[in-house]
Formats: C-alpha cells, structure tokens, sequence
C-alpha cells in the first residue's frame, strides 16, 4: 500500500505543481509552499535524536514544555507562523516536505513525536524505516470530524501500524482511535493545558478595563463591534488571528471609531494599549496583553468553520472570558476551565454591563510519562 500511496502522491504532485506556484505567490504561502513542495531553502535537518514535528504557531506554543525538556532535537513544522515560533527555540527547523520527498529528506532519529492530527504516512512509514520509535501526543478526534475519519479508517490503520504509543486527550479520543486501528493507548489529558505561558514583556495596564477580542477570523470582527457598547473608561484591543488580515482590520476598527469618535491606534505604532482603540498588529504579544487584561472575548468561535481556540492561555491569567458556541474543535480544553460565558455576538454589550467572573484552569495535564518515554528512547 506505501507504494501505491507514494506513487499516488507523485502523480498529484505532477499535476498540481503548476498550481502550488502560482499559490505561492499569496503572502501567506510565499515562503512555506516552495519550501514544502519544491524544497527551496528547505535542506535536510540537522541529526538530532528527537524529531518533533507540529502543524503551526499554536502547536509549537503548546509543545515548548516538551521541547524545553531535550536539547538534542529538531523541529518540523507546516505554515510559517509556526517556523517562526520554533526558530525562537531551537535552530533545527525545517519545514516538512510533501510526502514524496521524505524518502530521502528525512533524517534517521531515536524518536519522533507527532503533535494531535498531523497524520503523514510517508513521514512514520520512513521514520520507522530508519529506525525511529514513533509516538503520538496530545490526540483527539472532534464531533465533527470522526465521521470522515470513519469513512477513512483502512488508511488510517495502515498510518497506525507504524505508531508505537498514543497519548490522547479523553476517554472518548481513546475509543475513537481504537476503532481506527491506533494501540497502546494512554490517556494522558491535553497537554495545552499543561503550558502556563509567561508574559515575556510587561505593560502598563491602561486604567478602566481592558476588554480585547482575541484571535480573531474573517468576519467576526464586524460582527462583534456592530452594536457593541463600551464604558467611558473600557479601552478595547483587537487581535485579529492571522497577520495577513492587519490591513483589513486596521480599516475596519478605523471605520469603526469614526462613527464612534473613539481615539484609533496600531499597537505596531504606538507601543501600548492606552488609545480607546487599538489593534494589536504583532506576532507575540498576545499573552503578554491577557497578563493585563479585564476581559476576554475569544474568537474563532462566532462563526462556524473555525472551532474555537484555546482557552486555557487566558485561564491562566484569572480574566473575565466570553466565548462564542462554535468551539467544537476545543470542546476538552474548555472542559478544563471554569466560569466561562457562552454567548452570541449580540448579546457581548449586555454581558459588558455585568460583574464577570474570572475564569480559572481547573486540571492540568502530567507530562510526565511522555516525558520519561521520549527519554528513554
């Protein structure tokens, strides 16, 4: 079947490459895509005993506990967003190429760690080919995604052959994996939940109340400021998910404070979060703003499509935290965090005038035994 697989894979390649180029051409994929589909400025790693490999920036962030924990390793990724964050890291990163170039690409490892759903044949089939150990972490199966996974299971049985462990989030991510051919199964809990982020600067909290709409997607921007009614002294921030999307919601919030006459700035310009309105149009500070904030109201989670993000980095901070109901892609990170409002886009205004709550993480997840099996490898 590998074979077959691989052959299929070349073929598609063939015929889409014309297309991978002129997709190249978008911002967003300007360097990830010939990286991954041409190898452009993409060599083989470094040999390192311990080869992670996650999708993107969130994975990286929610893995750097493991990653801290080994100084012998390499680091594969798939978007842009995610490299930069790894390369803060370590310097053996690399983005992972498409399938067929892994036979000779990939490089022989003690162990690789997969992070969730980044389910590759060619990469475990040819980790385990040159000798690697192969572990899972941090595994799920959403609501809404088992289905197609069902519909699938005789490839993801043959993916499963090559994987030696699987740490997964829920009882319920056990028995779904089992019925797709996944053994040795331990439930070990989210590891996102496990990764209390620190703030790496520290602001000066603005005085009123700092409400931000955080991480979020095309679409919710307008949807969550159309009517939405501040107090005199909130200050509001607007950190939109993805970095191509500054432009577009710079407009949008500048729209937005001239018919309010509120006082507009880019935290890129300004350096602080004291305007009426601001949007945070910088990769990374987004924790060091939760670290002083009052309020948050996490996107990703208004419209359908995304699945909500993680709650349990704003947790941590003890904020007030008001989400939107589409979280089903993160329904167990919000099963470990206490005190949040679920609410629809037009009822945030009504919420505002209230006494929140704080939110809390109430279980972490124990590292301890993927820990103790990378080392040993």
């Amino acid at each position: 079947m590998v074979v077959i697989y691989y052959f299929l894979a070349l073929f598609l390649w063939l015929f889409g490459a014309i297309f991978l180029l002129i997709l190249s051409l978008k911002q967003k994929y300007k360097i990830s895509i010939p990286a991954r589909f041409f190898l452009y400025k993409n060599p083989s790693f470094k040999p390192a005993r311990v080869h992670f490999h996650a999708c993107s920036f969130g994975e990286i962030r929610a893995l750097k506990p493991l990653f801290d924990e080994f100084d012998d390793k390499a680091i594969s990724v798939i978007t842009k967003t995610g490299f930069d964050e790894a390369i803060k890291i370590c310097e053996n990163v690399r983005f992972l190429p498409f399938e067929i170039f892994l036979p000779f690409w990939l490089k022989k490892s003690k162990i690789l760690v997969i992070f969730e759903a980044e389910l590759w044949l060619m990469l475990v089939f040819m980790a385990k080919f040159k000798g690697a150990k192969v572990i899972l972490v941090n595994a799920r199966i959403s609501d809404r995604s088992y289905k197609r996974y069902l519909k699938f299971s005789f490839f993801y049985k043959r993916i499963f052959k090559y994987i030696d462990t699987v740490y997964v989030q829920s009882e319920i991510d056990k028995s779904r994996l089992e019925k797709l051919g996944a053994n040795n199964i331990i439930v070990s809990g989210n590891i996102k939940s496990a990764n209390t982020p620190s703030p790496t600067k520290i602001y000066e909290k603005p005085n009123g109340r700092l409400v931000v709409l955080a991480s979020t997607h095309k679409g919710e921007e307008k949807l969550l400021l159309d009517g939405l009614e501040l107090a005199e002294s909130d200050r509001l921030v607007v950190a939109p998910r993805h970095p191509e999307r500054f432009d577009e919601v710079a407009e949008i919030l500048l729209n937005f404070s001239k018919i309010n006459n509120y006082e507009f700035a880019k935290f890129s310009k300004s350096g602080n979060f004291k305007t009426k309105i601001t949007l945070l149009d910088t990769l990374g500070e987004l924790v060091n703003l939760y670290a002083i904030s009052d309020v948050v109201v996490l996107g990703g989670s208004f419209v359908p499509g995304v699945g909500g993000h993680n709650p349990v980095e704003i947790a941590v901070f003890n904020n007030a935290l008001i989400s939107g109901e589409y979280i089903h892609n993160q329904k167990a990170l919000y099963a470990l965090v206490s005190n949040v409002y679920f609410a629809k886009f037009n009822e945030i205004s009504s919420l505002l005038k209230n006494d929140l709550k704080k939110c809390k993480v109430t279980h972490k997840a124990d590292l301890k035994m993927i820990i103790n099996e990378i080392g040993k490898a």
